[in-house]
């Protein structure tokens, strides 16, 4: 995986609560094992009409917004528990999700692949879809190591990341690349126990 330590980037805002994984990545297309591909059928009911033609009307195939950040409503990666979603997030771009609350296996998900979900209040989730609307190129800055989201001169988020989480991302490892960093202090501890 690849290194997310500061991101200066505009923002695509999905005004849509309650979005569920199925609708992020749907079921037909789980077929794969490997990560590749998976950004193209992001969102695909949403983006393609029946034809697979693009509906101008969802907001991925909007000229206007475009971005590492995907901002969306309350309640986003709902429903089964598909690692397949953040990989077609990740796959199509984006780096950074912001809401005002994540399923819990879907946050696990998304930082286990190099994705990072940023909880904000309702009311800042609120100032932030107005900041995108009002300049579709507003850039906010995301610094993973001092864990904060600056919006603009007047709102600065502190957000939390598991330390262990943050090292990963800090440094692009999953969990195995982050074991194999380590596997000089493991065969050190290994050497030091006692067998009966």
């Amino acid at each position: 995986m690849e290194s997310l330590v500061k991101i200066n980037s505009t923002a695509v805002p999905l005004h849509i609560e309650n979005v569920d994984t199925d609708q992020i990545i749907p079921a037909r297309f789980l077929k794969s094992v490997t990560r590749d591909g998976f950004g193209e059928n992001l969102f695909r009911d949403w983006r393609y009409d029946k034809a697979d033609q693009p509906k101008d009307d969802f907001i991925l195939n909007s000229k206007i917004y475009s971005g590492k950040i995907l901002v969306a409503g309350k309640n986003f990666g709902c429903g089964s528990s598909r690692e397949h979603a953040a990989w077609a997030l990740h796959d199509y771009g984006f780096r950074i999700i912001i809401s005002s609350f994540f399923a819990d296996i879907f946050k696990g998900n998304s930082l286990n692949n190099g994705l990072l979900p940023i909880t904000v209040s309702d009311e800042e989730l609120d100032y932030i879809f107005q900041e995108i609307e009002k300049n579709p190129n507003h850039k906010f800055e995301i610094d993973v190591e001092a864990e904060t989201l600056v919006v603009d001169e007047n709102l600065e988020i502190k957000f939390e990341i598991d330390e262990y989480k943050k090292e990963c991302l800090l440094k692009g490892y999953d969990d195995i690349d982050y074991l194999l960093s380590i596997d000089e202090e493991i065969l050190a501890f290994e050497k030091k126990q006692v067998i009966y």
